[in-house]
C-alpha cells in the first residue's frame, strides 16, 4: 500500500523552469526541514550527488530511487543539471519518504507492506503536516496552493489533491481477460491500472498497481475510499 502527494514551495520555480540556484535552495531548505522531523517520521536524507554506490544500490533494491532518463521529463526540461539538487529522505522503518526535486519539488510518500490503508494514510497526513510546518519554520514559506486548482504541481494531471493512493494486487482472472477489459472495468470504478514498475515501467505477471484515477474535485479521504471500494 502506497499513498503519495506532490507539493511545491512558494517562491521556487516548478521543475520545467526552476533555476539551478532555486533547486539547490529547495534542497538546502529541505535538509533543515528533515532535521526537525521527530519520532516515527525521523530519518536520513540521501543526496543523489556523490552518492555512495552501496547506498545507491540499497535504494534501488528498496524500489525507492527515482532514475534519470524519462523522455517526458527530459523534453520538459526537468532533468537539467542532473543529479544536482536531487535526493531522497526516508525514515528508519522506510515507511515515510520524500523525493526532492524529481518531477515535483517534493513528493511525500507513505508506504508499507500489507493492507493497512488507514495506517498508511494517517502517517502520510502527519508527514505532510510535519514537512509543511518545518518548511514554514525554516523559511516562512507555505506550499503553493490555489483556491480553484488546489495544490500546484509541475504536471496538470496532479492538480487538486495531488494524491495517488495505490495497492499492488494480483489479478490473475483479469490478466486472462486482457488489459483492455481490466482498463474498462477500472474506468467504471474511477480507478487506474498500472504496471508495478511505475508509470512508464510496464507490466509484469499478474500483479497490478491499482490507484484512484482522479486528483481534482474530491477530498483526499474520498479518493482513498474509492481505491478501497474498487
Amino acid at each position: 500500500t502506497r499513498i503519495r502527494v506532490g507539493r511545491s514551495i512558494d517562491g521556487f520555480g516548478l521543475s520545467p523552469g526552476i533555476t539551478k540556484e532555486q533547486r539547490l535552495g529547495v534542497e538546502n531548505l529541505m535538509k533543515k526541514a528533515f532535521d526537525n522531523l521527530k519520532d516515527d517520521l525521523a530519518g536520513t536524507y540521501f543526496p543523489l550527488t556523490g552518492m555512495d554506490e552501496a547506498v545507491r544500490q540499497q535504494l534501488v533494491d528498496d524500489h525507492f530511487l527515482f532514475m534519470s532518463g524519462d523522455p517526458n521529463l527530459k523534453v520538459a526540461g526537468m532533468e537539467r543539471d542532473w543529479p544536482e539538487g536531487r535526493g531522497i529522505f526516508h525514515n528508519k522503518e522506510k515507511t515515510f519518504l520524500t523525493w526532492v526535486n524529481e518531477e515535483d519539488q517534493l513528493r511525500i510518500i507513505s508506504m508499507e507492506k500489507g493492507g493497512d490503508v488507514k495506517g498508511v494514510f494517517d502517517r502520510l497526513a502527519r508527514g505532510i503536516k510535519a514537512v509543511g510546518d518545518s518548511v514554514k519554520t525554516e523559511s516562512g514559506k507555505d506550499f503553493m496552493m490555489s483556491e480553484k486548482y488546489g495544490y500546484i504541481h509541475s504536471c496538470p494531471t496532479n492538480l487538486g489533491t495531488g494524491m495517488r493512493a495505490s495497492v499492488h494486487i494480483d489479478l490473475p482472472g483479469w490478466t486472462k481477460l486482457g488489459l483492455k477489459v481490466l482498463q474498462a472495468r477500472c474506468e467504471e470504478l474511477h480507478l487506474q491500472p498500472r504496471g508495478t514498475r511505475g508509470e512508464s515501467g510496464g507490466q509484469t505477471g499478474v500483479t497490478y498497481d491499482i490507484s484512484n484515477k482522479h486528483r481534482l474535485g474530491y477530498s483526499e479521504v474520498e479518493l482513498v475510499q474509492k481505491m478501497i471500494d474498487g
